[in-house]
């Protein structure tokens, strides 16, 4: 198949990151095993229906996936055969071999192949790295490895296809639609097993079906739009108390707080640096010009035009030249023209972050050295256009509010800050009882300095030391990865564990020192020079949506008091005047002191209000019958624990009171 044969595909939008090799070197024995894994699969798949068509097969964290085309459409009903053909492979105990193609021959065997996705995968190695193929009996695939060394070191015993989907190739739409076979492997069966269990927790956690159950958000399509979450009043609960916290928090911290708006002109992202590269995760722009702007735009683009038809006059050598421009000279006003004209503010983009905003509130002002550092805070609106095959529940979403917030600070103060930041990460972890968390800290490659990173050497150096320094004195756990920073400073992604040991990343910590300079953000220091501030970027519960994702996920749906949507419920033994009289008495005690109290002193049996409450994952319920009425008591009953005992009604409120101001566990 010659190049004008081959199928024309779109670039990629989002798919997984072809790793380096020396990422690839320092993959953890699991990891190659489940490696080996998405090639037996392969393997497999070809002895079951030898026309598939193969794309990618990468090990994931939670196990491997490998996409195919073919007719066939696969079905939970396929899994057992393949997982069968699967064990056979192991059985075989195929060694893993290892051989070095040139491109031409690499290609060549593909096309002979029909492979076109494997053909179209070439051009994703980079030119001088060797081109490696595996080979497994009778399978071959492009690949740089690592792998076991034979098929037999994966235990048969040990593997599970789990699901099947649907993924385009390079994650395009507007390319094929391929198949993914998503599997999962480990050392034995009776680790599978374990992990089995533990999805099967999580099922009962997901967070979509009991925000459903508990009425806290809605998705509506239809009429709303996909990924747009509607936060109902139980939800929103969760957003307040939430943000709350953080008001409270960052007020402690020396925090001011902004509010910007949720759009902005195309002229802040270009020079943020957002667009172009960041177009494709932005909602598409909306055109609007003023009458004034709209003339301008006009008398310019009718001068850009005579350009044109001058610098085409003189490619012909045919057009008079009266003024005396030289080909190149107006080339160059017809690019400066061009840039005024895009520049101009017709176009308006849907805001995808915050941190241009705030640069525009820096600037507002003048600054000194007395000024910093200045932290500046918002739980702004953010919008991003995630493809429809990514949205999630409330974690991938397109609306999203981020606790945000931007400290603009001197070199000297910047160890100080970001320890205060790690600070505040801690503490919230404390109050959501998380004791399993990890720090990913992502540094720079100087080899790669002007080109996938700012081109700021002492700065890199300076920045990355200071970070690393704050997380040995801080005693925090972290890891560094190499060569996966942000393109203007070192990063720290923040992974916790939920009570059944589910991974997330809630939230991401950036150090800046480039973008500040592209808005010309100054500060007059003591020696009365202008300088650029650092930038810190922080958002410690990252957003709503995804932090109320993941506790929910993580309480089960069993918030703790101060979170709860519905703290206390106020229950009677019977629906006799007096006892309903004290009840309300109570409820009407809590609720002026903003406890988000509910009442039922209905005729239905006590059981069947208890049951009730429990449904409704009530945090609290105090009961009262005639001998709690004479006796000036409540029966204390927690969701999930049961009868506690009688308390005098004073003090059962008062320990309430207690709980959620210093939002206990």
């Amino acid at each position: 198949m010659n190049d004008e044969q081959q199928p024309q595909f779109e670039s990629a939008k989002s798919e997984v990151q072809r790793k380096t090799l020396d990422q690839r070197e320092q993959m953890t024995e699991l990891m190659r095993l489940r490696h080996s894994c998405a090639h037996i699969l392969a393997t497999a798949v070809l002895r079951l229906w030898p026309d598939a068509l193969l794309d990618i097969g990468p090990p994931t964290e939670e196990g491997f996936y490998y996409d195919f085309e073919l007719k066939h459409r696969f079905t939970p009903d396929d899994f057992p055969k393949i997982e069968e053909e699967m064990r056979k492979i192991t059985k075989e105990n195929q060694v893993f071999e290892k051989s070095i193609q040139t491109r031409a021959e690499a290609l060549a065997y593909f096309e002979s192949k029909g492979q076109t996705f494997k053909v179209q995968r070439m051009g994703d190695i980079p030119e001088g790295e060797p081109i490696s193929f595996f080979k497994n009996g009778e399978f071959v695939d492009l690949c740089a490895g690592p792998h076991v060394m034979r098929t037999g070191n994966v235990k048969p015993g040990g593997i599970k296809i789990l699901k099947v989907a649907s993924a385009y190739f390079r994650g395009n739409e507007k390319n094929p639609q391929l198949q993914r076979l998503y599997g999962t492997a480990f050392k034995n069966k009776e680790e599978l097993d374990n992990w089995l269990l533990m999805q099967e927790e999580a099922r009962k956690r997901d967070h979509r079906k009991i925000g459903t159950e508990m009425g806290l958000f809605a998705m509506d399509p239809e009429y709303v739009g996909p990924g747009l979450p509607l936060w109902l009043p139980k939800g929103t609960v969760l957003v307040e108390e939430l943000e709350r916290l953080a008001k409270e928090t960052e007020f402690q911290a020396g925090y001011v707080r902004v509010k910007t708006p949720h759009l902005a002109k195309e002229k802040m992202y270009k020079t943020s640096g957002h667009l172009p590269y960041y177009a494709e995760s932005m909602f598409p722009p909306m055109e609007m010009l003023e009458e004034d702007e709209r003339k301008k735009r006009d008398a310019l683009m009718e001068r850009r035009a005579d350009l044109i038809q001058l610098a085409e006059g003189m490619g012909k050598a045919i057009a008079p030249n009266p003024s005396g421009y030289t080909e190149e000279q107006v080339r160059h006003d017809i690019q400066k023209l061009e840039t005024e004209i895009t520049l101009l503010g017709g176009r308006y983009y849907l805001k995808a972050m915050n941190c241009p905003h705030h640069h525009r509130i820096f600037a507002a002002e003048p600054r000194s050295y007395r000024d910093l550092p200045l932290r500046l805070a918002e739980y702004g609106t953010c919008y991003r256009y995630e493809q429809s095959g990514e949205l999630f529940g409330v974690m991938r979403v397109r609306s999203m509010n981020m606790n945000d917030a931007h400290i603009y600070c001197t070199a000297e103060q910047f160890a100080e800050e970001f320890r205060a930041v790690n600070e505040m990460y801690l503490k919230y972890f404390k109050i959501f009882g998380l004791d399993r968390y990890q720090m990913r800290f992502s540094t720079h490659d100087p080899a790669r300095l002007g080109q996938k990173f700012v081109n700021e050497p002492e700065l890199w150096k300076k920045t990355e030391d200071m970070v690393r320094q704050v997380l040995i004195e801080s005693g925090i756990n972290y890891v560094e990865v190499a060569n996966e920073a942000a393109f203007y400073g070192p990063k720290i992604d923040v992974q916790v564990w939920s009570a059944i040991g589910r991974e997330f990343t809630i939230a991401t910590n950036q150090v800046d020192f480039a973008v500040p300079a592209r808005f010309g953000l100054t500060y007059r220091d003591r020696d009365n020079t202008e300088k650029t501030p650092l930038c810190i970027h922080r958002a410690p519960l990252g957003t709503h949506e995804r932090f109320i994702g993941f506790l929910i996920e993580h309480y089960a749906g069993n918030f703790p008091l101060w979170l709860a949507p519905e703290q206390v419920r106020v229950l009677t033994l019977n629906d006799e005047a007096p006892l309903v009289e004290y009840a309300k008495s109570i409820t009407a005690e809590l609720r002026a002191q903003f406890v988000r109290v509910e009442g039922d002193w209905s005729a239905n049996p006590v059981k069947a209000k208890i049951a009730d409450a429990e449904t409704s994952k009530v945090h609290t319920m105090l009961v009262v019958g005639q001998r709690d009425l004479e006796a000036g008591v409540v029966s204390v009953r927690l969701h999930g624990k049961g009868n506690v005992g009688a308390k005098p009604r004073g003090e059962a409120i008062a320990d309430l009171l207690a709980s959620i101001r210093e939002r206990r566990a």
